[in-house]
């Protein structure tokens, strides 16, 4: 199995990680009954390559504008539970809840109205956790 050089920085990224949405991700990254060796590979590549080579991009896209293009992809895709994430990284990074539902307008435009509608059923769940 491949294994990233430096568990430091993975311990960074799963830092920076629960710094954005607000807990810490260990409880998807577990191997769960039935999945093959390399599960944790994937799952260990695709953290650091969102949390630590994404998401800190900030020199033309900063973090809050960052987050509300994916709050509109992953509602776009129909990715529910990653959408909460996304949300809930969008409202930890400074994008209003106002600002999100002009974004399920422009979803609704040009991606559907019933896809636009499913993901806000989430977003509102989660403005409703967050207060």
């Amino acid at each position: 199995m491949a294994r990233h050089d430096d568990d430091q920085e993975y311990e960074e990224v799963l830092d920076e990680a629960e710094r954005m949405l607000g807990f810490r991700l260990e409880r998807f990254l577990g191997t769960a009954a039935g999945e093959p060796a390399n599960a944790d590979d994937f799952k260990r590549i695709a953290t650091i390559q969102a949390f630590g080579d994404a998401w800190p991009r900030t020199e033309f896209l900063d973090t809050r504008s960052r987050a509300l293009v994916s709050v509109t992809i992953a509602a776009t895709l129909g990715v529910l539970e990653p959408l909460r994430g996304q949300l809930r990284i969008a409202l930890n990074n400074g994008v209003s809840k106002e600002e999100i539902v002009e974004a399920f307008i422009q979803i609704a435009a040009y991606a559907g109205v019933a896809r636009a509608f499913e993901g806000y059923g989430i977003a509102a769940e989660v403005f409703a956790e967050a207060g």
